[in-house]
């Protein structure tokens, strides 16, 4: 059962890390694409978004692998603290990834999503 766990782990790892590496590519050609058209400061702000899209998709499943891989190790201190740490590292790399992308704080997207239905 713990072979199985942590094999599957794995597996969310490496899709985590190709889907980060994939995101990182398919956003450089769209932004190359869009800025030989003639608008590289439209295209320069999707790159910044799809890229960050990209990377915090990646992370979130690098996170549920972290998790996963704790059901098969042994519990001590030391695992959990290294994991806590990895998950609130990861968890503030998404908050600001997510942040930057929106545009705004996540308890302001309600109020802005609103003033932007009134235009």
């Amino acid at each position: 059962m713990h072979a199985a766990i942590d094999f599957l782990a794995k597996m969310v790892e490496l899709a985590g890390v190709a889907i980060i590496v994939g995101g990182t590519f398919l956003s450089s050609a769209y932004f190359l694409r869009g800025g030989v058209r003639g608008d590289w400061r439209q295209a320069y702000d999707r790159y910044r978004a799809n890229l960050g899209r990209g990377i915090l998709l990646g992370l979130e499943l690098l996170v549920g692998a972290d998790i996963m891989s704790t059901v098969t190790a042994p519990l001590t201190f030391t695992s959990l603290g290294l994991l806590a740490a990895i998950v609130v590292i990861r968890t503030f790399l998404s908050f600001s990834l997510e942040t930057e992308i929106e545009g705004c704080w996540p308890w302001q997207r309600s109020r802005r999503a609103g003033a932007e239905d009134v235009r």
